[in-house]
């Protein structure tokens, strides 16, 4: 479980963590805390996992909402729990005592805190969400609420870096025609890496975001134990877990 330096500053009034692999009690190629309902673990197990989670963060039972994710820039606003089915990628609440959780395995989950209007926000950000700049929908959701920009705070979690995150050309061409990005690329010999969490942190500069921290593990890297769609594929198995990302106002 790894914890933001900047949003630790208000720990009286929030809680979050970005939780990797650790301490679960799935198995096989999912072993230890899979809280992903989209893979094909044993539905008991992420439910204990789930659970695991909520406890840790103090959240009452039925108050963890999740999102079918479907790397979109789909976002909702959050005012009370609800058992519908929500497709989209990102949700904001001023609610005390809601969790908003985000799964990944590579993508990028970004959090949100405005501790003057008392709002948060997480976000999915893949390349498809980042691309469709799914950090602006959030940030102008949050807006409209009445959060000035400026005191909003944006944290990228952990999410694969660009060293393991290798690209065809046609994927550069893609963003560099509609984003002046072309310092979000790394080159090297033939091979083309793409820097997710820089491209976002960009998007974030440009709606007008100061306040930015990166967390910088890579979850491809094994020693980071973390859940990886990549390493996963790298190694030939069928599925792979989910990571979850939370943040509640207490």
């Amino acid at each position: 479980m790894f914890k933001s330096k900047k949003l630790s500053n208000y720990n009286k009034s929030i809680v979050h963590a970005f939780f990797n692999s650790q301490g679960g009690v799935s198995t096989g190629i999912y072993k230890g805390l899979n809280c992903g309902p989209g893979s094909k673990d044993k539905k008991i197990n992420i439910k204990e996992n789930l659970n695991i989670v909520k406890k840790k963060i103090k959240c009452k039972q039925k108050n963890l909402i999740l999102l079918n994710q479907i790397h979109s820039n789909k976002t909702y606003k959050i005012l009370k729990i609800t058992n519908n089915k929500m497709y989209g990628d990102g949700f904001i609440t001023k609610k005390n005592g809601i969790a908003l959780g985000i799964l990944t395995a590579d993508c990028a989950p970004i959090l949100f805190y405005d501790p003057e209007k008392q709002i948060i926000g997480a976000a999915h950000a893949g390349w498809k969400g980042a691309y469709k700049n799914i950090s602006k929908k959030i940030l102008d959701d949050m807006k409209t609420w009445g959060s000035n920009i400026i005191d909003i705070i944006a944290v990228i979690g952990p999410c694969i870096r660009y060293k393991n995150y290798e690209v065809k050309p046609d994927f550069k061409k893609k963003f560099l025609k509609k984003y002046d990005c072309n310092g979000c690329f790394v080159q090297k010999n033939s091979m083309i890496y793409f820097d997710l969490s820089k491209f976002i942190k960009k998007q974030l500069r440009e709606s007008g975001i100061k306040n930015i921290e990166i967390i910088k593990k890579d979850t491809f890297t094994r020693k980071n134990k973390f859940y990886s769609a990549r390493y996963s594929l790298k190694k030939k198995y069928n599925d792979y877990g989910r990571n979850i990302s939370l943040i509640m106002i207490k």
